[in-house]
């Protein structure tokens, strides 16, 4: 069955706040100038917000530029930052950074404690009443391109095909969305960005990417340990000195607290699980102490791009540009990404107003765009800490006074005496040490009060997918699991995947090993496509819909 299309002057692939900003600035340059601009955006989950998972601390600024007025139209933003500690947690207790020595970028005056996936539903009914055209459910699972090779759209997947690739008698294909431009804004390694960035070699004047896996749980605790507004950020306990990650603990309205974890994914261990290390986090006690008696309202786990400035590759290709977290514009001591998502958006947004202003579209490229987001205050934000990530590798205590130095240095204007930029010189999958070489780590059972296994942690996620279709984890090698990764590095997917997707299962005996695939408990984190040994997994989109339900993450 042939595919039908439709035609748009901009199709955007994601509706997370980059995707959604973009769309509504668009529209309101058309509103300005009295043209029309016709903006169409896909999401893959079944609503908007229902994949958005974030700490979320956010920097107003990009909303203040985009939607001055935001207070008045009942943006959620209810929770302004009233307390901000950090902690260096040892195993039986922590020390508390005075907030005098922390540079002031790392203070959160003015910044509010949010659901990110609450405030997309918001930006998505503000889109929609400028005229934007929104389709949940609908999964981009192919670009398409012009015969001069410039990108023409995408295509959304077939919906319908069984396990065995052949159309059930609900099959129904895909649809063609054609746009002047298109923009991508999957978020974290988007398999389609992915793709781009090797067509079009984005990334050949960048450094590589640099991940952590951020895994969260939202509770409901006891009104006498809640403290609206406190914001909490730990470093050091469960971790060893050589592991950098972190923790959050933010308390959000109605009683409500976000509690989440981070293991940066260059970790060396493939003992290792971030899962396991985020369920004995919250058993130290300076944490259970606030969960206890409280209740587990949900869990989500997503990757996080963490490379900063020398990692962002070249936004713009003909036909398109990427956006947001696709391309990575995390600024990682401050655990903060959405305003520089939102605003990337935004100038992608206008360089392609004025260029369908100018009548050019079909192809060329957004030239402008390149330029003013290096113009623009997110280089500056991401300039100022693009040595802290990197610092990290001489350890805990080394690499946060030199990253300390550096923002103090930044803040006081005197950058310039620290003109140099560190870099990224490993992927994260070649950073695990082999087995046998390596520490075992015993983690504790669960005990279902304060920490638990995956499966009811999944559960409560609300994963679901069509079960009879392919499977979107694809092994390029099927042999490796068994003959490669399981001998040298012990198969790691079996602990870092959040989600229990992966497996070794032996007979009766402990023999006869088999690698397999639970791909209905995929909550799209995308850390299997990150950190595999030798790359052999591919994270592709399911069928449109399929995957979490996240509320109020």
């Amino acid at each position: 069955m042939e595919r039908e299309s439709m035609e748009y002057d901009v199709v955007i692939v994601g509706a997370g706040p980059s995707g959604l900003s973009a769309a509504i600035r668009l529209k309101q340059l058309a509103a300005e100038k009295g043209q029309e601009v016709s903006v169409c955006v896909l999401e893959k989950g079944s609503e908007v917000g229902a994949h958005i998972l974030s700490g979320n601390v956010i920097d107003p600024r990009a909303l203040n530029e985009l939607i001055p007025d935001w207070k008045e139209k009942g943006a959620p933003l209810n929770t302004p930052v009233t307390d901000d500690r950090f902690y260096i947690l040892s195993d039986k207790g922590g020390i508390r950074v005075p907030n005098f020595l922390l540079p002031p970028l790392m203070h959160n005056d003015g910044n509010y404690a949010i659901s990110l996936g609450n405030l997309c539903r918001w930006l998505a009914g503000q889109a929609e009443e400028l005229g934007v055209e929104i389709y949940p459910g609908f999964a981009a699972a192919e670009v398409l391109f012009h015969e001069d090779g410039s990108v023409k759209g995408v295509a959304t997947g077939d919906m319908g095909i069984g396990k065995d690739g052949e159309p059930t008698h609900n099959f129904t294909p895909g649809m063609e969305l054609h746009g002047k431009y298109t923009f991508f804004a999957e978020g974290v390694r988007g398999n389609l960005s992915k793709q781009l960035m090797e067509k079009f070699d984005l990334r050949s004047d960048c450094d590589v990417q640099k991940y952590g896996i951020g895994i969260k749980e939202l509770w409901q605790i006891d009104p006498e340990k809640h403290q609206q507004g406190l914001v909490i950020h730990t470093q050091g306990w469960p971790l060893d000195s050589s592991t950098a990650g972190g923790s959050w603990m933010y308390h959000l309205e109605d009683n409500q607290v976000s509690i989440g974890f981070v293991v940066n994914l260059d970790y060396a261990n493939p003992h290792l699980s971030p899962f396991e290390e985020f369920q004995r986090f919250k058993q130290h006690p300076f944490v259970r102490k606030y969960l206890e008696g409280g209740k587990r309202l949900s869990y989500g786990a997503r990757a996080i791009n963490e490379g900063g400035l020398q990692s962002v590759p070249k936004l713009t290709f003909p036909g398109g540009a990427l956006i947001g977290c696709s391309a990575g514009f995390v600024n990682v001591p401050r655990i903060k990404g959405t305003h520089n998502a939102m605003k990337t958006g935004m100038l992608a947004a206008e360089a392609a107003f004025d260029k369908l202003a100018a009548g050019i579209g079909s192809g060329d490229t957004l030239s402008a765009y390149e330029a003013s987001w290096k113009d623009s205050w997110v280089y500056e934000d991401l300039f100022k800490v693009r040595n802290v990530k990197p610092g990290l590798k001489a350890g805990l205590l080394l690499g946060n006074l030199h990253g300390g130095i550096q923002m103090w240095a930044h803040d006081l204007g005197l950058g310039k005496f620290l003109p140099y930029t560190l870099h990224h010189t490993k992927a994260d999958h070649e950073s695990l040490t082999p087995a046998n070489m390596a520490k075992k780590i015993k983690y504790p059972k669960p005990d279902g009060v304060i920490s638990f296994d995956r499966l009811s942690s999944v559960f409560i996620s609300n994963t679901n997918h069509e079960e009879n279709q392919p499977a979107h984890l694809k092994l390029k090698d099927p042999s490796i699991p068994i003959e490669h990764n399981l001998p040298n590095y012990d198969e790691p997917a079996q602990r870092y995947c959040p989600a229990g997707v992966y497996e070794v299962v032996r007979d009766d005996n402990g023999q006869h090993p088999r690698f397999v695939i639970n791909a209905q408990n995929c909550v799209h984190c995308k850390t299997c496509d990150i950190k595999d040994p030798l790359q052999n997994i591919t994270w592709t989109v399911p069928e449109g819909g399929g995957g979490p339900n996240y509320p109020n993450m």
